[in-house]
């Protein structure tokens, strides 16, 4: 007997597949081309996939926005080889040290700053961790508020431009860069806040969890405040050159990449082996996230022809929710997949289903403001996928970098953390103001 499985259903079933393998650890680029290329041949026939690889990586690797990827990458690696977050977390210690709290403040502070030029969270959770947990356990922090702070204060670098994955949420969505750029800004200075009142109210719930150190002289203050001018002036270069229309995405990248190699030589951090080593990287890291591009258009492909978003939307649609009730459906199904993929597997697996249901409710914005809210809102949870237990990347960074401590403690520590995270997402859907404010000034 034949059982006939619609197209639909076969859809569904790679989709389950691509997920499972992900979660195993699969190279995630490697699943996405096996099952786009396995489910378009169950569809159909080997035909199309020979049609489609003939073409598909010259029409995908010919975008000119794809360069910003490369440049952001090359930036992030002159940061860390210039120390750029040692700098950082001294320069706030000495403004914070010495209030209660004050180092995990500091290391909050110190992540979105060199988020802001890195745009990478694990490297950001991984420097700064290095850096700001000795610190924090010499002077008895307990394990988790320290681990707590450094795991959110290392999602701060999808958020805060420039973010790669950002980047990667609009040459999908086919939005405007600098749009996305500017709409994530003021969510990001949320996050900054929250994550700091969070700290605020941890160590007065619980005061043997952090200490005090001796306040820094007014000189010593200073010091650091003029250690922070350039890395504050690339920020305003890069970012605001962006935003009042004086440079494009690319040509914000390529001088941002340009002034952080010259700071590294300042610093005198940079020497022939770690400028060999910053180019290799780059060169890995960036064919690794185009590999993955060119294996989500062969899988979303096969969706199409699967129909399974579409589907999916008459589906949703059909259970008679208000465009928010839809949204938070949306965001539920976030927050699961949450627990077992890292953000770009989760973008580009789910923005080619989701984002079209979403573009079909009517917010009482344009097509090109939803789009933009949408987006941050989804960066937000994603990035609250990665400190998430039990499978939150971030915390699992941590963990590698300080093995002897529980993980069980970094799950507690991040908690508190979570819940400003989902306060901000309420905040952002109820109020879209605030992350369209600056899109429209600039619009």
């Amino acid at each position: 007997m034949i059982i006939m499985i619609d197209e639909p259903t076969i859809g569904f079933i790679f989709l389950l597949i691509l997920i499972a393998l992900i979660i195993l650890r699969f190279p995630i680029s490697i699943a996405l081309i096996t099952c786009g290329i396995a489910g378009t041949v169950t569809l159909s026939d080997w035909q199309p996939v020979l049609s489609q690889l003939k073409t598909l990586a010259f029409y995908r690797f010919s975008s000119f926005e794809l360069s910003i990827i490369p440049l952001f990458i090359l930036m992030g690696q002159f940061a860390q080889k210039a120390e750029l977050s040692s700098i950082l977390f001294k320069s706030f210690n000495a403004w914070f040290g010495h209030k209660k709290g004050g180092l995990a403040i500091a290391t909050i502070a110190s992540c979105a700053g060199f988020g802001a030029i890195n745009g990478s969270s694990i490297a950001t959770a991984s420097s700064m961790s290095q850096i700001a947990l000795p610190e924090m356990r010499n002077n008895n922090y307990s394990n988790s508020i320290s681990t707590g702070s450094l795991a959110a204060g290392g999602t701060l670098g999808i958020l805060i431009p420039p973010s790669v994955v950002l980047v990667i949420y609009a040459i999908i969505a086919e939005q405007n860069i600098t749009y996305m750029f500017a709409a994530a800004f003021i969510p990001g200075l949320l996050a900054v806040l929250g994550y700091i009142l969070t700290v605020y109210i941890y160590v007065r719930v619980r005061p043997n969890s952090a200490t005090i150190e001796e306040k820094k002289n007014i000189s010593e203050r200073l010091i650091a405040l003029k250690n922070l001018i350039p890395l504050f002036l690339i920020f305003l270069i890069v970012i605001g050159g962006i935003y009042s229309g004086i440079f494009i995405p690319t040509e914000a990248a390529s001088i941002g990449t340009a002034l952080t190699f010259l700071m590294a030589l300042f610093f005198k951090k940079l020497n022939f082996v770690k400028f060999k080593d910053s180019i290799l990287q780059t060169a890995k890291l960036s064919g690794m996230i185009f590999l993955i591009l060119l294996g989500a258009d062969i899988f979303n492909s096969f969706l199409g022809r699967s129909m399974l978003p579409q589907e999916l939307g008459e589906f949703i649609t059909s259970l008679g929710l208000p465009p928010i009730g839809i949204l938070i459906l949306i965001l539920i199904i976030y927050l699961i997949l949450g627990l077992f993929l890292e953000s770009l597997s989760m973008v580009l697996l789910t923005i080619p289903i989701f984002f079209p249901i979403l573009m079909s409710q009517d917010f009482g914005m344009s097509p090109t403001e939803t789009a933009i809210w949408f987006g941050v809102i989804i960066l937000i949870v994603v990035e609250l996928g990665l400190i998430t237990p039990p499978f939150g990347l971030n915390l699992f960074v941590i963990h590698s970098i300080a093995s002897d401590i529980k993980i069980s403690q970094i799950f507690v520590g991040v908690i508190p953390f979570i819940f400003s995270d989902l306060i901000r997402i309420v905040i952002i859907i109820i109020f879209p103001t605030t992350s369209l404010i600056l899109v429209r000034m600039i619009n």
